[in-house]
Parts: C-alpha cells; structure tokens; sequence
C-alpha cells in the first residue's frame, strides 16, 4: 500500500513540475501574446487558455489509453490539418520571440534578404513533411 502512495505522490510532483515547466515556457516568452498579436484574436484570450487546457488534458488521458488514431480520411484531413497550423503558428511565435531568425540570417551573410531564408525554411518544411508522410508512411 505504501509504494502505491509513493508512486501516486511521485506523479502527481512530476506531473506538478512538467506544469509548471510548460506555462512558465509559454507566460515567461510571452509565446501566446506574441501569438493572438500575429493573428490578430487579441479578444480571444480565455479561447486560448480554454484550447491549451483542454489539449493538455486530452493528450494526457489519450497517452494513458490504448487510443488508435486512425479513421477515415474524411476526419483525419482536418484534425492533422488544423494540429499541424497550431504547431506551426507555434513554433513561428517562438522563433519570432527569441529573435531567431534575424540572428540566423545575419550570420549566413543574409541580412537584407530574409525572405529568402524564410521561404527556403517553409518549402524545406512542407517538402520534407509531404516525403515523409508520402514514401514513409503510405
């Protein structure tokens, strides 16, 4: 009985510090002001929370199940559509955040034509997304 509470007590502190780790990760950036700035939803702050709170806690409950995700193609489109536009909308605050890519682009020699390099980063992305799910997947 012991051990049963010490390994309830050890995830739930585990649990606790991941948390925390997470939205001091998206409040200490600044990562979903940054975000609702970009798109412009400045109006939707509780829709926000209420996505990331949720998201959270499905995923949580799905990685303790023996949860298939397939189905048809008809609900597989949309929901990998819109999961991919989140993390990519996602990792476009953070980089925009942490200054990214004006740093990357002075370093290769490219400060003037950062277009460029952001076309190149977004094409490589879907290029190399469409292979993987293309050849290796199907």
């Amino acid at each position: 009985m012991w051990i049963n509470l010490f390994i309830a007590f050890a995830g739930l502190a585990g649990g606790v510090a991941v948390g925390t780790g997470f939205v001091a990760f998206l409040s200490v950036l600044g990562i979903l002001p940054r975000l609702m700035q970009l798109t412009k939803t400045e109006g939707q702050m509780k829709a926000y929370e209420w996505a990331i709170v949720s998201g959270t806690l499905f995923s949580t409950w799905a990685s303790f199940r023996p949860f298939p995700m397939g189905g048809p193609d008809w609900i597989n489109l949309p929901v990998g559509l819109l999961a991919g536009i989140f993390i990519g909308m996602l990792a476009a605050a953070l980089t925009e955040v942490l200054n990214v890519f004006p740093l990357l682009a002075k370093r290769i020699g490219l400060d003037g034509q950062i277009i460029w390099l952001l076309m190149a980063l977004v094409f490589g992305k879907i290029a190399g997304s469409l292979f993987h799910w293309l050849i290796f997947i199907h």
